[in-house]
């Protein structure tokens, strides 16, 4: 069995809509989704919010490269167009970790390059995962508290939004 750890993000059109999507679309490998955030835009800063969250998905018949594939599938499913690195988008889905694996390949680069630096999936991925654990870089406790207070304050809870697995 792989497991893996998808990041959700969705700052254009019906937000929530978006993450739902991605959720349903994981099926029965869906195991955890965390509660879902909102957050500044990184990188590219004028454009909206971020809704944010963060799946632990299971299934056997995946290895890193399929997970890619179903990450890519679900942003083509909300239309993902790519104008601009950073830029606003309908749906953005990352594969954080699958299991212990490491990639040095530029189409897929594993765990996640940016987790370390992103509270915005440290602390969803905590929530629904107290001891993950980044390959490579360790507990993602210790990477939370490490990123400076600013970034850790900025990611808000929204208790209106639920991502439940259907």
């Amino acid at each position: 069995m792989t497991r893996a750890v998808l990041s959700l993000g969705s700052n254009l059109g019906d937000r929530f809509g978006y993450l739902r999507l991605a959720v349903d679309g994981l099926g029965d490998a869906l195991v955890a989704v965390s509660g879902v955030y909102e957050t500044k835009p990184w990188g590219v800063e004028d454009q909206p919010d971020f809704l944010n969250a963060v799946c632990v998905a299971d299934d056997p018949a995946r290895d890193h490269w399929a997970w890619l594939r179903t990450a890519q599938a679900l942003e083509r499913a909300a239309d993902r167009v790519r104008e601009r690195r950073w830029g606003p988008r309908t749906l953005d889905v990352d594969v954080v970790t699958v299991d212990d694996v490491r990639s040095s390949d530029p189409e897929l680069l594993l765990p996640h390059p940016g987790t370390p630096d992103r509270a915005t999936v440290l602390i969803p991925w905590l929530e629904i995962d107290p001891d993950a654990v980044l390959p490579g870089h360790g507990p993602a406790s210790s990477l939370l508290a490490a990123l400076p207070a600013a970034d850790r304050e900025g990611v808000h809870l929204r208790p209106d939004l639920i991502l439940r697995p259907r």
